[in-house]
């Protein structure tokens, strides 16, 4: 399929480029503009891991974004589609969507929409498959809870990348390096010291984020994460996850992490395999899944 380049709206002429490490700054404010938590740091390593279109106008200034990023050679995840907010009726979201699609081929997709955005993926031809419920506050207090994680060890990372690579359905070897670079994670093991769960926790946005945060259940999940709750007390905090309510949501709650807001995981096409038996319970972002 091919897609103009240039788009008129009314008062408004938009061109579409790639997105570069350059245009992170004005990234970093079309993203403002809308009151998204990200920061020039969180732009830039997301534009590290995936690629990216801007929409510009006649004199430069970024009105627009859509990002995308390879799972599989079958599948992509597609995030950080913004339009500023005096274009948003305009269609500059389904112009910048096509140019997506153009580029990602025959790959089905997956995404997490926005109350706002959901009409427009349904236009689309996305199907919604399950809520992810956004978490944050301020730490107030450490619940009581299991208590039975440790702290990760440099020797646990191929353990952890395998238990990604089951619960996403992808290999993310590079992503996961790239965040334990900076993260502290913590880990969960059997008896014979196999680790069956891990939880990373990073800089992100207004303070740090839980994620991923993989476990086989709610009482390995609220293990991993109580390390990082204690860590953080008195200061922000986030987790993302399509856990419905139970124990983690409740314990989340408990420690001063609200239940902020509700997106839509969204697929068109085919989702990709996700084995077991440790699923995915907190997101490494609603951008990366």
């Amino acid at each position: 399929m091919s897609i103009d380049t240039m788009k008129h709206l009314s008062a408004y002429d938009l061109e579409a480029s790639p997105m570069t490490q350059a245009d992170v700054p004005r990234l970093h404010e079309l993203s403002v503009s809308v009151s998204w938590p990200h920061r020039a740091e969180d732009w830039a390593m997301l534009l590290n891991h995936g690629h990216g279109i801007v929409a510009r106008d006649e004199i430069g200034r970024v009105v627009g974004s859509a990002m995308w990023f390879a799972l599989t050679p079958a599948h992509a995840h597609v995030g950080m589609v913004i339009t500023s907010p005096r274009l948003q009726s305009h269609g500059t979201g389904y112009w910048l969507m096509q140019h997506v699609f153009d580029q990602v081929g025959d790959a089905s997709l997956v995404l997490n929409a926005t109350r706002a955005a959901t009409r427009l993926y349904i236009s689309l031809g996305f199907t919604p498959v399950a809520p992810v419920y956004q978490h944050n506050g301020i730490v107030t207090r450490l619940p009581d809870g299991p208590d039975y994680a440790r702290s990760a060890t440099p020797a646990d990372h191929a353990a952890l990348h395998a238990l990604d690579r089951n619960a996403i359905g992808a290999d993310r070897r590079m992503l996961i390096n790239d965040l334990l670079a900076s993260a502290t994670a913590t880990v969960v093991e059997n008896n014979d010291g196999t680790v069956r769960g891990f939880a990373l926790c990073r800089r992100f946005g207004r303070g740090h984020v839980v994620g991923p945060l993989v476990a086989e259940n709610e009482n390995d999940a609220i293990a991993l994460v109580r390390p990082h709750i204690e860590a953080h007390q008195g200061r922000f905090l986030r987790l993302d996850t399509r856990e419905d309510d139970g124990v983690l949501r409740r314990f989340l709650v408990q420690s001063g992490l609200a239940h902020y807001d509700t997106v839509t995981r969204m697929r068109w096409g085919a989702l990709p395999v996700e084995g077991g038996p440790a699923r995915t319970m907190g997101l490494v972002s609603q951008a990366l899944s």
